[in-house]
């Protein structure tokens, strides 16, 4: 188990985040709108829910645990079974959850800390305790294919673990759907259901069918149906031209936990014999079988919770501040074009007509200083002495060639025109087509000083001492060994 201070600490750090950004952003909610494009606004203001929302989930330390699978696969089931009660509906009838729905479940603190695993808390946990939200959605073959994909990614982003459910071998929709889930880069446990309807055999062989899906490619492809959704690999022949012809599925993540459940087992017949002396059959449901996915995900929140609680919002809120920035530079585009056009303007003519060469390097230096101040101010977006000196790293790695022809040509030129001003028989033409020249690449390297400023104006909020991607690369650099966090990092790359 990580040490207990050790993931307060990540989650003080990423609460520290989201303020600063939160701060950040005020006057873009308090600002008047200044701009005829509705559309944008829109877009701008849905990102700073985000943001918002984001940091509540983490001021109350929600723990979003969000199920995925195809219709009638038993979602709602698993959710009610883990409750311990029917909270949410299910029937035999294809369809039941039509839309996404969250229940609460809160785990006491102490729970959280505790090296032993007692039966998982049912109804309000005690003070300080961390709250685990579980979120059912509808079948991912319910609805159309861009509201479902849009859902999907909602609900994803909001998660911070998932549990993806079928109830047999998967099928080609069950496996892209749970490839493209996997990509989000969080905590997967899938949750093989309805096990009381398999023979011991059967279900041992669906097991371990699953188990390959994170081996390899081509044991994922064997484990797959390649006909329709509805057919399991054990009905399907063998055929040969099929599998030359196939393309080879994504690969599935080894980090992938499978559990086995039965949520909802069906009635079983039972014999009962009266007081009288009669015997009767009745049927009964038997208890759920589902003890072995509350200790996985008990023991998951018990490691690690609060730390994928941080890393998770940090990385939701990185997303939400990169959108804000393009929402903001596409909402202030045309006063920043004419801004940096009338820097490039002053400065060429401040340039072409001053005669010192040494004061032409300083005054082109300072000139785009307070270009680059100036479209902050303008966006309304961070610009620190750290981030200052990130951008001018930036410049000089993606403009330097510019950048130093312009200097080295003020240098040069500079020169030239103090020969020119101090020699009057030299000629004013020779002056004049010299600042010419320098007017020139002057106003050209004030114009890639500002392109420059925008892509990092646009991609660079999140660095800095309390900045989002900072602050994930610090707890990622202490995530302990062989947790999911550690899995998920060297599978995906978490961070980079």
């Amino acid at each position: 188990m990580a040490d207990n201070s050790l993931q307060e600490n990540r989650l003080s750090l990423a609460r520290a985040s989201l303020r600063e950004a939160l701060a950040r952003y005020s006057h873009l909610r308090q600002g008047k709108k200044n701009s005829n494009n509705t559309e944008l606004e829109a877009a701008l203001q849905y990102q700073l829910d985000i943001l918002t929302s984001t940091s509540e989930k983490l001021d109350h330390n929600v723990i979003r645990i969000a199920t995925f699978g195809l219709v009638s696969r038993g979602k709602s089931a698993v959710l009610n079974a883990l409750l311990g009660q029917k909270i949410l509906q299910t029937g035999p009838l294809n369809g039941v959850t039509q839309w996404p729905r969250s229940v609460r479940w809160s785990v006491p603190l102490s729970f959280l800390d505790s090296d032993e695993s007692p039966q998982p808390p049912l109804g309000k946990g005690g003070k300080g305790g961390v709250q685990v939200e579980l979120i059912d959605t509808p079948g991912l073959d319910e609805v159309g294919g861009e509201v479902r994909g849009e859902m999907a990614k909602q609900v994803t982003r909001q998660a911070d673990l998932i549990l993806f459910v079928v109830a047999g071998d998967i099928t080609r929709t069950e496996y892209q759907a749970l490839c493209e889930l996997q990509t989000a880069q969080k905590p997967v446990i899938l949750v093989f259901n309805k096990i009381d309807l398999y023979p011991e055999l059967d279900r041992k062989a669906i097991y371990q069918s699953l188990q390959a899906l994170g081996n390899s490619e081509e044991l994922a492809a064997a484990a797959v149906t390649e006909e329709t959704d509805s057919e399991n690999l054990s009905d399907r022949p063998n055929n040969s031209s099929d599998k030359s012809t196939a393309k080879s599925p994504p690969k599935i993540a080894k980090s992938l936990e499978i559990v086995m459940v039965a949520a909802e087992p069906a009635p079983v017949q039972v014999r009962v014999e009266w007081s009288d002396g009669r015997v009767t059959n009745e049927w009964e449901s038997p208890p759920p079988q589902i003890d072995e996915l509350k200790h996985k995900i008990l023991t998951i929140l018990n490691r690690e919770g609060r730390s994928l609680l941080a890393l998770n919002a940090l990385v939701e809120a990185r997303d939400a501040e990169a959108n804000i920035a393009r929402h903001v530079l596409k909402l202030r585009q045309t006063e920043a074009e004419d801004l940096i056009w009338q820097f490039a303007k002053y400065k060429a003519l401040a340039v072409g007509l001053n005669p010192v060469a040494f004061l032409d390097v300083m005054g082109a230096s300072v000139a785009d200083l307070a270009l680059i101040r100036s479209l902050s101010r303008l966006y309304g977006l961070p610009m620190t002495g750290y981030e200052a000196g990130k951008l001018w790293q930036t410049i000089f790695s993606s403009a330097g060639g510019v950048l130093l022809g312009e200097l080295g040509s003020s240098f040069l030129l500079g020169f030239g025109k103090s020969a020119a001003a101090a020699a009057p028989h030299i000629g004013f033409s020779t002056f004049a087509g010299v600042a010419v020249t320098q007017a020139s690449l002057a106003a050209y390297g004030t114009y890639a000083v500002g392109r420059a400023a925008q892509v990092y104006l646009e991609k660079g909020c999140t660095w800095g001492p309390l900045g989002q991607d900072t602050v994930i690369q610090e707890i990622l650099a202490t995530i302990e060994r062989n947790t999911i966090i550690d899995r998920l990092q060297q599978e995906f790359k978490i961070g980079n």
